[in-house]
């Protein structure tokens, strides 16, 4: 899940959407949380993790990595992350209780608060996230297609195919949508059930 998918995912609690946004920045065992690092924020970083396993053995997200073409194979998990941050951002309606200006502009807020507390390397990336409005940005294809043209030059390493993928969500697009739709309300169950026994376990 990329963003938006983990902010949503992540539910109500502050600590748990910061985690959920922020959990690629943070590396290692936390479990326990190591030093520096809220326990608070590390249960989000861990809701995070739990909510990617979930996604990587999906019947619905393995349908979409299917999808990819052979050329970009290797980094069908980043595109599929995308294009089901696209398709939430398309159908929040059917999700979020706010708008989805609303809701980023609280996540953009929540996360401002907590900047510090956070590994370094996310501050850049958050101050153009919430610059550019990153999480709207997603309901346009457009600004999908771009987000993943930013990625392959900047985020990873190594030469890869990233750049142009936004052309292999137009050329499937129903079949990505539908691959979306089958999986975000398991999705949804699988954290909620997530927190509740959280709390259920720290009572």
């Amino acid at each position: 899940m990329n963003f938006l998918a983990h902010a949503w995912l992540a539910g109500p609690l502050a600590t748990d959407r910061i985690g959920g946004v922020a959990g690629d920045f943070v590396k290692g065992i936390i479990v326990p949380p190591p030093p520096g690092l809220d326990p608070a924020l590390a249960a989000g970083v861990m809701l995070h993790r739990r909510i990617d396993s979930f996604a990587d053995g999906h019947p619905a997200f393995l349908r979409s990595r299917a999808r990819v073409s052979g050329a970009r194979r290797r980094v069908g998990g980043i595109m599929i992350d995308m294009f089901y941050d696209h398709f939430l951002a398309r159908h929040w309606e059917r999700f979020g209780p706010q708008t989805l200006e609303a809701f980023t502009g609280e996540t953009y807020t929540m996360i401002e608060a907590r900047l510090g507390d956070l590994p370094s390397a996310f501050t850049p990336v958050f101050e153009r996230m919430a610059e550019h409005d990153w999480l709207c940005s997603y309901r346009e294809l457009d600004g999908v297609a771009l987000a993943l043209d930013r990625m392959a030059e900047f985020r990873l390493r190594r030469p890869n195919p990233l750049a142009g993928s936004g052309e292999e969500l137009r050329r499937d697009y129903a079949g990505f949508e539908a691959d979306f739709m089958a999986f975000m309300p398991d999705a949804a169950a699988f954290a909620a059930a997530h927190r509740k026994a959280r709390t259920a376990a720290a009572s």
